[in-house]
């Protein structure tokens, strides 16, 4: 479905502003309010950062986009909608991408104690370093609980 019809069928009204979010979505996903901005000013060549944050809060709100905040990140916004999938986040430079849920056994959508809440939705993200941030595969990294002058004996 084309940014249009996708608008007409949520009840909102096509704007220059709504159609450039959903493009710079499409090529950043994950992107944060600010990279989503510059990517609209390079379309768009003029629009204030507050129309941004007002356009993805009516994306979010009608379930068009949807609205990420990663602890000690600043928010992101996605067009992956409609599916229970997780992320996967670089800590060394942020990158962020899409995990698909677990399929089988899913012991995260299942607490152990719900408080007589009716789950039906699990936030997972998972940390780690991505390939171009780990170091090479042959290079020594000290285990825990190890130092590097002892050859990776336990001191």
């Amino acid at each position: 479905m084309d940014d249009d019809a996708l608008l007409r069928r949520h009840g909102l009204r096509l704007t220059a502003q709504r159609l450039a979010v959903l493009r710079a979505l499409a090529t950043w996903p994950h992107g944060t309010a600010d990279e989503i901005h510059g990517a609209v000013l390079t379309d768009l060549g003029t629009v204030s950062r507050q129309t941004i944050y007002d356009v993805l809060a009516a994306l979010a709100d009608h379930g068009i986009v949807r609205r990420v905040q990663p602890a000690g990140s600043p928010a992101r916004y996605e067009n992956r909608v409609g599916d229970n999938h997780h992320h996967l986040i670089c800590r060394v430079c942020g990158q962020m991408v899409d995990v698909d849920c677990a399929v089988g056994d899913t012991p995260c959508l299942n607490a152990a104690d719900q408080a007589g809440y009716e789950v039906d939705e699990a936030e997972v993200v998972y940390w780690g370093r991505c390939p171009r941030c780990r170091p090479p595969a042959n290079e020594f990294r000290p285990s825990p609980g190890t130092t590097s002058d002892t050859g990776g004996a336990r001191t």
